[in-house]
């Protein structure tokens, strides 16, 4: 036995960086999950078969409705439950933010579409599962952005404090479903793969010395899902980053 024995964790957006830490983390502690991608197929089916828990993948773009719902209804066709939603999918595309014209109203509602319309849909179609779980629980992969004036465009940084903000209504309305964040910083991730000068300036900067890893996201999370009594907090993983900015 182990402390998530026997729980359904979904997880959105796991078929690589720091969602796929969370549900390797999550299934190594016991949990079954639920891995999902809007593309990569086949890394998403490799993710769920290399799980030592029982563990599927399903496609699913969670900026449409109905996949949204079709993405919960796969979870409990097969598990009949869900304890854990962790929404981690998201979008963005690096524009400057001084550049008006380079964030185009694509780029904005796109960003929105996912980050946020996208994660309230699913959010509000598994909450009534979560409600009957014994501990239900739903942790929001946010960002720094959502905090401090950075991240990769400005549609992004606001989409993210839209994001910690509805934890707290969550947390406060829905309870006792527990409702968290975690809101990380600069990540070693195949998304910035190629951002060695900021990943260098992070580690000069950040009291830590260093820029994080996924595995240091999921290990907030697990936290998190396992703590029956924190809800409400968004908890920031950046090496005290933004303690200096």
């Amino acid at each position: 036995m182990t402390d998530l024995d026997g729980r359904v964790a979904l997880v959105t957006g796991s078929s690589s960086g720091i969602g796929e830490a969370i549900a390797r983390l999550l299934s190594l502690h016991g949990a079954n999950l639920v891995v999902n991608s809007s593309s990569s197929v086949s890394q998403g089916e490799n993710v769920a078969a290399a799980l030592p828990t029982d563990s599927i993948y399903v496609r699913a773009d969670i900026s449409e409705p109905l996949q949204c719902r079709g993405l919960v209804e796969a979870a409990m066709d097969r598990f009949g439950r869900i304890d854990m939603l962790v929404n981690n999918a998201g979008w963005t595309s690096q524009v400057d933010h001084t550049d008006l014209e380079g964030l185009t109203e694509e780029i904005f509602r796109r960003t929105f579409e996912v980050n946020v319309f996208g994660t309230w849909v699913l959010t509000k179609e598994a909450i009534p599962y979560l409600a009957m779980s014994p501990d239900g629980n739903v942790v929001m992969i946010t960002s720094v952005a959502g905090i401090r004036p950075v991240g990769s465009s400005i549609a992004y940084a606001m989409s993210k404090a839209a994001l910690n903000h509805l934890t707290l209504l969550l947390a406060k309305s829905f309870g006792p479903i527990r409702v968290n964040a975690v809101a990380p910083g600069l990540i070693a991730t195949p998304w910035t793969a190629d951002w060695a000068d900021l990943h260098e300036t992070v580690a000069q900067r950040a009291p830590a010395g260093r820029s994080g890893v996924a595995d240091d996201i999921a290990r907030a999370v697990l936290a998190l899902v396992t703590n029956s009594y924190v809800t409400g907090e968004i908890l920031v993983v950046d090496g005290g980053l933004t303690q200096v900015l």
